[in-house]
């Protein structure tokens, strides 16, 4: 079912391992190209444009494009209580872990009467993109809306594509229990609005005349962030508004890579591989191991769980794809070599000893240690962030976390004394790089 790359009796260094490592095939470029049209439509005709864009791309007209407050709090008040359990204790422990990153504003003494100020501030308005589709992510709600809140960032708004499934009430809007998260964390501006068109609109803005419930058209005003998972058409637009918009990542398909020796399980292993491989054809699950009997009873287990699972056909199509495989390697040093080259979205340790291997990891979004920390406990309640760098990202990029919501700004406060006691030396430079009035510019405080 997967197919298998054997390193072993080799050590390819960290450039021909990226070469021979299974990845999917993730054309944004020329994704942009496709979106570049939806997204000037949606910067000149605004909500008419997101209207149809819905009806031709989503298969469905929402009534409104701005979710009716009332229908939050009725998505609420309809949802499962062990859901609304679940969600509950994901929003406690994902505000106790994103808490601690907040960073804290510091003024440095530099010298006498001269210091520096490092300033955190919250961006002023963000734009939160909740995917659709083939699944039903209140979890990326939840991922999205608390890092956000935490850091302080004063406005909100989510948009998740409309969903032609819905009937009765909802009909046309995005999936009920996404809205329900929603009135949950009380976020009240939603939108029901999906893909590239929901990040154009985002970064500019739209006036929406036709509904006027509140008794002025709806306006959604432009934001300067905008974060969250999506499939290839929201990362395009993402790169492609890049710069009139902050963006957290380029998200591709989702990614595990389990390193694996002989004391792991393999029906977890397997299981573990299986839970990616169901949300995208495209997903990719890899397995690194130096035990041959391993990888066999895992190819065992992954063909008795495929047949048996749900989305058995998604799942197969995923394994066997070429983002996908089993990794053979001589030793654990060898695979942490793989590891490291492939960066991986959620990393597995399923070894002996994981604990303190753990600190090997230089390349990863998130790491999962030992066998009872599997990837879908941080999807939903581990505490951690799950919208994380993809494709070799990590080697670069983080996960969403409160950072992403802060700017740092610093401040610089200097005296008369604590200024002409560095002058000569800022003229000095100054000359060196033949900017001779940034020298002047300073002299012309103390020049009689």
């Amino acid at each position: 079912m997967m197919s298998t790359i054997d390193l072993r009796g080799r050590r390819p260094g960290p450039r021909e391992l990226r070469q021979l490592l299974p990845r999917a095939e993730f054309d944004v470029a020329a994704a942009v190209e496709t979106v570049r049209p939806i997204c000037a439509d949606v910067q000149h005709r605004g909500a008419t444009a997101l209207y149809e864009l819905g009806e031709r791309l989503d298969g469905v007209r929402p009534p409104t494009l701005r979710v009716p407050t009332a229908l939050l709090q009725a998505a609420l008040d309809q949802l499962d209580p062990q859901v609304r359990a679940a969600l509950d204790e994901a929003v406690t422990r994902t505000r106790l872990v994103h808490e601690r990153q907040l960073p804290r504003s510091e003024s440095v003494p530099v010298t006498e009467g001269g210091h520096v100020t490092n300033r955190w501030v919250p961006v002023d308005r963000v734009g939160l993109y909740v995917p659709g589709g083939r699944a039903v992510y209140p979890s990326s709600v939840v991922m999205n809306v608390v890092p956000a809140q935490v850091a302080g960032v004063g406005s909100l708004a989510v948009a998740s594509p409309p969903q032609r499934e819905n009937t009765g009430e909802f009909a046309g809007y995005p999936h009920p229990t996404v809205l329900a998260a929603c009135a949950l964390l009380g976020v009240d501006e939603v939108y029901a609005v999906g893909g590239a068109q929901a990040v154009a609109a985002f970064a500019y803005g739209f006036v929406d005349e036709s509904d006027t419930a509140g008794g002025e058209p709806v306006e959604c005003a432009p934001v300067s962030l905008v974060t969250g998972p999506g499939n290839i058409y929201v990362a395009a637009a993402k790169r492609h508004l890049k710069g009139l918009i902050g963006i957290d990542a380029e998200a591709g398909p989702t990614e595990i890579m389990v390193l694996a020796d002989d004391t792991a399980d393999p029906v977890h292993v397997a299981a573990d591989l299986i839970s990616q491989a169901e949300h995208d054809p495209q997903a990719a699950s890899v397995l690194v191991t130096h035990s041959t009997a391993l990888a066999d009873a895992v190819a065992t287990e992954l063909e008795r769980r495929v047949a048996a699972t749900k989305h058995s056909e998604r799942v197969a199509q995923a394994l066997a794809g070429r983002q996908s495989g089993v990794v053979l390697v001589d030793d654990l040093d060898a695979g942490f070599d793989v590891v490291n080259a492939y960066g991986a979205e959620h990393l597995e340790l399923q070894i002996q000893d994981a604990a303190p291997l753990a600190d090997r990891v230089r390349n990863a979004g998130a790491v999962f240690v030992g066998a009872f920390a599997p990837v879908s406990l941080g999807d939903y309640l581990a505490g951690s962030n799950h919208v994380l760098p993809t494709g070799g990202c990590a080697c670069h990029s983080s996960g969403l976390s409160v950072h992403s919501f802060l700017r740092s700004m610093q401040v610089i406060d200097y005296g008369p004394a604590a200024l002409r006691e560095v002058a000569d030396q800022v003229v000095a430079l100054a000359q060196a790089e033949d900017l001779p009035a940034h020298g002047e510019a300073v002299r012309a405080r103390f020049d009689a």
